[in-house]
């Protein structure tokens, strides 16, 4: 970028900056009113963008407080590549610093899940996995073995009922969050990815089986957090929803 394009960026995203020097309309005119008129359909642009890119984030500050703080945000962190589908990966972090908003402290976390949620929908497809391969090994085999998630596989951690808040405000009638830790494993079985609850001891578990522990690893790092942890229904929720892209036994 040359110094004059990087002038000209920086001017297009602050409404305080002087419009760039040598700008003329068609007839050699100063295009000062035409340059006011292009930033602002930018900037509206973008806060566009982003109530798209988050909309229960719009929906938890209400459209007046979301489009100001979109608007700080995109003169802060503007578009690095024309690809827009993934527009806003740092709002977590700017949110994690934005003073105003620090007495709501979950919004991070929900705009981490909404940018997986993207991440998922866009994510490569993984070849159908025979939920047999893991029967027709020995317990002790199976234990030894890894997991490969496929691709769309997200886990968000959280301290807060992510998933309650999530659906709270986006399913009609849903309950009200519960006052527990939920984190969110998202899964994309077909088209359209979904969130689903995962307690703490799940929640290690996943993570522990997406850095390449064993079951065994995985399943001790789990039962250190809850005793009573069991895999099963957990297992199960990877299977039924496309989440396990491949096996890997001892033998292998």
């Amino acid at each position: 970028m040359t110094g004059t394009q990087s002038q000209f960026r920086s001017a297009l995203l602050d409404p305080e900056a002087r419009p760039p020097d040598g700008l003329r309309d068609a007839q050699g005119r100063p295009a000062i009113k035409r340059f006011d008129v292009y930033r602002n359909n930018v900037t509206v642009a973008l806060i566009e963008a982003l109530g798209t890119a988050f909309p229960v984030l719009h929906k938890l500050l209400g459209t007046q407080n979301f489009d100001h703080l979109a608007r700080l945000f995109a003169r802060a962190h503007p578009p690095e590549t024309p690809l827009m589908m993934h527009y806003g990966a740092a709002m977590p972090a700017f949110l994690e610093g934005f003073a105003p908003l620090s007495h709501i402290a979950y919004l991070p976390d929900v705009a981490r899940l909404e940018l997986a949620l993207r991440r998922s929908y866009h994510a490569a497809d993984a070849p159908e996995f025979d939920a047999g391969r893991l029967g027709a090994v020995s317990p002790d085999a199976l234990m030894a073995s890894t997991l490969t998630l496929a691709p769309a596989v997200e886990l968000i951690a959280s301290r807060w009922p992510l998933v309650d808040i999530w659906r709270f405000n986006t399913i009609d009638d849903a309950p009200k969050p519960r006052a527990s830790a939920q984190s969110a494993l998202i899964t994309r079985a077909a088209f359209d990815p979904e969130p689903h609850p995962l307690d703490p001891a799940q929640t290690e578990w996943v993570a522990r089986i997406m850095s390449g522990a064993s079951l065994a690893a995985a399943q001790d790092a789990a039962g250190a957090i809850d005793a009573a942890f069991d895999l099963t229904p957990l297992l199960s929720l990877l299977i039924q929803n496309n989440a396990i892209a491949d096996v890997t036994t001892p033998k292998e």
